[in-house]
């Protein structure tokens, strides 16, 4: 049982179908695209946690996760906890590493480095604190994914409707405001993955951003290798494992949020027990030959995992994530006649005509693009300015002039 039904779920569906799985999605959106390749869908709410128990019971199911799609994590690991099936981990583990707010924590009553942070369940209660924050600080709900409702407050002046706007993105009605790290280098947004609670495969990469995007805490591309020295990747390395040994973590493909603050200390800003949305266990796939969907499909339903080992990336790689910086009616797209690289893949997602929104979060994606690079010069050029090379032409709903 798969919970959730986007795009970023058709990997997944097409290893379980690979090993011989009978997929049945799960979500309250019928016309998400993942239910038009499993082979049955249940209309049910994934954060309703007794509602997907039902429906898990009523197939008499082998396995459930979430890869992905973070709102139903936890009721993955509630059901895994009922019927006995093979889990993340402790219930109460995943709990706290889907809350931000128990998260942070988590990590400072055992001495990881974290940012000074504080929730709240009200804009009013924070509005009476305010003197507590510093500038600049996050803004954002405790419990979503993808980058929504995430705002940077660097005034007093903004930050009541930052809060306003993590509170609409928040499924508890509960965020945090914590400050913000500078970061040294690029942050990396990759995933890992543990085996009978040792990690076996840690993955690190750059993020990057685009300034001009609606929202520019988004991330816009990915590019491997990542921007950390050996040493601060075999730090980080050690603290995930000492984060997965003391919440008692088992077998399972994690999204990892880290970076390098300008303190020179390494954070670990999110851990999360499923895949990363925005394909990031294919671009592994892509540059490790690391094939992490298939054993996390594989371990789910009791199978042996296989053998996964350690890698590097071989070569230069880059993903972009194709999205328009405004609304309206997508026209076409324009690649650069200088982009420096190979397209192994493009993924389009709209024909001409579509409704696209502004890129506001991973939900307003259009694509993605594949790239490698010969040469450390061309990746670098293509760094410099990620946004510059894939031009996403929108016209207005109305009439008009088109708009870039």
């Amino acid at each position: 049982m798969l919970l959730g039904g986007i795009r970023y779920l058709l990997p997944v569906i097409e290893a379980a179908h690979r090993e011989g799985y009978y997929v049945i999605t799960v979500d309250n959106v019928p016309g998400n695209v993942a239910h038009r390749y499993s082979d049955e869908y249940m209309n049910v709410s994934i954060v309703d946690k007794e509602a997907v128990l039902l429906a898990a019971q009523s197939r008499n199911i082998d396995g459930i996760m979430s890869f992905g799609v973070d709102p139903g994590v936890v009721s993955a690991a509630y059901v895994q906890s009922r019927m006995g099936l093979p889990a993340f981990g402790p219930f109460e583990s995943v709990r706290i590493l889907q809350n931000k707010d128990l998260f942070r924590d988590f990590l400072r009553q055992h001495g990881f480095n974290v940012p000074k942070a504080k929730a709240y369940s009200s804009v009013a209660q924070l509005m009476a604190d305010r003197d507590w924050v510093n500038y600049p600080s996050i803004v954002k709900p405790t419990d979503s994914a993808g980058s929504k409702g995430v705002t940077k407050v660097s005034s007093p002046s903004q930050l009541e409707m930052a809060a306003k706007v993590a509170f609409e993105k928040s499924i508890s009605k509960h965020i945090i405001v914590e400050e913000f790290i500078y970061p040294v280098g690029c942050p990396s947004d990759s995933d890992c993955f543990s085996i009978d609670g040792r990690l076996v495969f840690a993955n690190f990469n750059a993020q990057r951003f685009d300034a001009s995007a609606a929202n520019p805490f988004s991330p816009a591309a990915y590019t491997w290798p990542s921007t950390f020295t050996p040493q601060q990747q075999e730090y980080l390395r050690s603290e995930l494992q000492r984060l997965i040994t003391l919440l008692g973590l088992k077998t399972n493909v994690y999204n990892v949020e880290t970076r390098i603050g300008a303190d020179g200390r390494p954070y670990i800003m999110e851990f999360t027990p499923r895949g990363g949305g925005n394909r990031l266990s294919e671009m592994i796939r892509y540059a490790t030959g690391v094939d992490l969907i298939t054993a996390m499909t594989r371990y789910i339903v009791g199978d042996a995992v296989g053998q996964i080992t350690q890698r590097e990336p071989d070569g230069l790689w880059a993903e972009v994530i194709l999205h328009a910086n405004r609304s309206g009616r997508y026209k076409e797209m324009a690649i650069a006649k200088d982009l420096g690289a190979e397209i192994v893949e493009t993924d389009l997602w709209v024909e001409p005509g579509d409704s696209v929104n502004a890129f506001n979060g991973a939900n307003d994606a259009i694509g993605t693009a594949i790239l490698r690079f010969g040469n450390e010069a061309d990746m670098n050029r293509f760094a410099a300015d990620t946004a510059r090379w894939f031009n996403i032409v929108v016209e207005p709903d109305g009439d008009g002039a088109p708009t870039e």
